[in-house]
């Protein structure tokens, strides 16, 4: 999926003396939570005068942003016949558009998650560990383009020494969506995968495994794409209910009360946990096992180190 050519098909459709919004347009999409999302696509719309992106604001008629600025964004507006006043459109509700016709692409993307939750294994699929692989990714906005660095380190699981890293530049198309990051890493995770040397015992990825609303986070879905144990660490909550803490963390479960994740605590400072949730062909107490070796700060050291390495290699950009 092209997300940005999506917005911006879907923004050419937005007739002259009418506006439409960034979550409208969401939806319109298959889901308003790429509101956000869709704010990012018009902030890097390469061409304004094919694709009118002045024409979306926000959903009590303010303007929102405008890559040229707000005056020029009013003046377009203008000319449409629209006019603002104190910052907001008038008559807003007789202007306003949503009637697109689209595809819902983001529906589709939800059900390849759906069919591909159901290959998840949480049991390992593994005898022993020698290495485990962490993988961050860096982004950055530059001459209308959003553009990913996804770095990797491989640590030795005994001695903790890095034994390999690497990385690789790409265009994002699709951006940062809550619930679909998969389709946002994935391309750029298999590109990594396939330039990997020696393939490791696990992938430990920046984000969820079956800490999710839908059973397959980030390290779910690309455990299961590239059929390789992997496990997720994400730094903020996404899914689930947390249960008090013992000890080093706590348990989190779904509505059913099955334990899927759990919210560890590196050490008595650290005020923050971090959530760790198994991916694919890893379970739950070997997912928390392999964080605590492997943890000498808030986030374990294979994804601390790949987010350093991803950091640095970005600004080449």
């Amino acid at each position: 999926m092209d997300f940005f050519e999506e917005v911006y098909r879907l923004t050419r459709q937005i007739p002259d003396g009418r506006v439409s919004t960034y979550g409208a347009v969401a939806k319109a999409l298959g889901d308003v939570k790429a509101s956000r999302a869709v704010g990012l696509a018009l902030n890097l719309n390469p061409d304004p005068e094919f694709t009118p992106c002045y024409k979306v604001v926000m959903s009590d008629g303010s303007l929102g942003g405008f890559g040229r600025g707000l005056e020029d964004k009013i003046r377009r507006l203008k000319k449409d016949g629209v006019l603002v006043k104190k910052g907001r459109i008038v008559d807003f509700e007789k202007r306003f558009f949503d009637d697109f016709e689209t595809t819902y692409p983001l529906k589709n993307l939800r059900s390849k998650q759906l069919e591909l939750s159901k290959k998840v294994v949480t049991k390992d699929g593994f005898e022993t560990i020698k290495d485990v692989t962490g993988l961050d990714v860096a982004y950055k906005k530059t001459n209308n383009k959003l553009v990913a660095c996804a770095a990797y380190v491989t640590m030795d699981y005994e001695t903790k020494e890095t034994v390999e890293e690497g990385w690789v530049h790409e265009n994002v198309r699709t951006p940062y969506i809550p619930t679909y990051l998969a389709f946002t890493e994935y391309p750029l995770i298999k590109k990594l995968w396939d330039e990997m040397e020696k393939k490791p015992s696990v992938l430990m990825l920046d984000g969820n495994g079956v800490l999710h609303p839908y059973g397959i986070g980030l390290a779910s879905h690309v455990g299961v794409e590239l059929g390789t144990p992997t496990l997720g660490v994400a730094k903020s909550h996404l899914y689930g209910v947390i249960k008090g803490r013992k000890g080093d963390g706590c348990y989190i479960e779904d509505e059913n009360g099955k334990k899927i994740g759990y919210a560890f605590f590196s050490s008595e400072s650290i005020k923050k946990p971090v959530y760790v949730s198994p991916g694919h062909k890893v379970s739950l107490e070997t997912s928390i096992k392999i964080v605590r070796r492997l943890s000498f700060f808030r986030v374990p050291e294979p994804t601390r180190r790949a987010h350093i390495l991803a950091r640095s290699k970005i600004r080449e950009v």
